[in-house]
């Protein structure tokens, strides 16, 4: 009898998990006994990464799409349907235009998404780089700055774990570049006692503020904005007045999985080393979509679908577990416009970023061109 295997997603994870099951499953592909669905929300594929680099000129916007069927083994089963319902006790998805797909394994790769609207003020106050309205309006709005005070506000959860200090990096060499770095002040806020959730990038980003001139204000948990006063207030009770707000939304993952009674805020309690669900033996979950206390950013999600891919393929195959994930992170850090470092860590070993390099700039510039190779999985 035929196998199925679903995904439901269609960002980097599951478009990874997909490619790369379809060049280890060729003959069963070939021969019938394997088919490969995918359900997803959109035509198009975007490199969201890329997305920093909107505000300051430094990519083109076309350079972040490509066709979703074309990045795609043409053999996968591809839908532009969004999932509606995830019923994994029938084993079925039910999808926005009423079908329903049945599957043998299933797994959910939905992603995240931001939620300025979540804190009273936000959306109509604040600027953003995390989809491509919020970046442009953000391009915009930093070419016509003439000066005053910028905050660069963090709120958890979030994607893409090192995001916000290198937007501050990039704005600081941006504005100095310009000549303004008298004119502008830039402060920079996170929700606990220091600069990043990981220690050891905290401890080597404080020195690097310092260096830079740039202010930082911990423990400082978003309560609301004031778009009127151009003043943002924190549960702690902290008033910052600003000229420029650049916040970091809160993350929520996906309604369907909210609706689906499958995760609280849309997180997916999942092993953190077999990446299944909690719960279900043929239900995994691969990206944003899981509530594993690691970052969410692209190459977790690479590193989790490598690991599924491997495992899925031997149950296919041979009835068998392959490996486990070990919760690899590898992120480039933009330390400025031209120069960089790297963090990478596992649930062994923590972080270590080294000095900033203009190779390593460039190294995240090069991967900016070859993430299609790894979207098709072969790099």
């Amino acid at each position: 009898m035929s196998k199925t295997i679903l995904i439901v997603g269609g960002g980097l994870a599951g478009t990874i998990v997909a490619n790369g099951m379809c060049r280890q499953l060729n003959s069963e592909l070939r021969n019938g006994s394997v088919n490969i669905t995918m359900l997803g929300t959109t035509e198009t594929h975007m490199y969201q990464p890329g997305l920093l680099y909107v505000p300051f000129g430094r990519i083109r916007e076309a350079e972040l799409y490509r066709d979703q069927r074309r990045v795609l083994d043409r053999r996968v089963n591809f839908f532009v349907d969004p999932a509606k319902h995830i019923d994994v006790e029938k084993n079925q998805v039910t999808t926005e235009k009423g079908r329903t797909f049945k599957y043998d394994y299933l797994v959910l790769a939905t992603g995240s998404r931001i939620m300025p609207q979540n804190i009273p003020g936000m959306a109509e106050a604040g600027h953003w780089f995390y989809d491509i309205e919020g970046a442009r309006k953000l391009r915009t709005a930093l070419n016509n700055f003439e000066g005053g005070k910028i905050i660069v506000n963090v709120n958890a959860p979030h994607k893409c774990p090192v995001a916000p200090l290198e937007v501050t990096f990039m704005l600081n060499e941006f504005f100095k570049g310009k000549g303004m770095s008298d004119k502008v002040e830039i402060t920079y806020t996170y929700p606990i006692g220091r600069l990043h959730a990981l220690e050891p990038v905290a401890h080597w980003s404080k020195p690097e503020f310092d260096k830079q001139g740039i202010k930082y204000e911990t423990f400082f948990n978003t309560e609301s904005v004031n778009p009127e006063k151009k003043t943002i207030r924190s549960m702690e009770g902290v008033e910052l007045p600003f000229d420029l707000l650049i916040t970091i939304p809160p993350h929520m993952g996906q309604q369907v999985i909210i609706d689906s009674d499958l995760g609280k805020g849309g997180w997916v309690p999942t092993n953190t080393k077999t990446l299944h669900r909690e719960g279900s033996t043929n239900v995994f979950v691969v990206g944003d979509t899981t509530n594993i206390p690691i970052s969410k950013a692209g190459s977790t999600a690479h590193f989790e679908a490598d690991v599924l891919i491997d495992n899925l393929v031997s149950l296919v195959t041979e009835g068998a577990w392959a490996r486990e994930y070990d919760g690899k992170v590898f992120c480039f850090v933009e330390t400025g416009l031209g120069t960089g470092t790297y963090v990478w860590f596992d649930y062994k070993t923590p972080p270590n970023p080294g000095p900033p390099s203009q190779m390593i700039h460039w190294f995240k510039l090069a991967y900016n061109r070859l993430y299609w190779l790894s979207a098709r999985g072969l790099l």
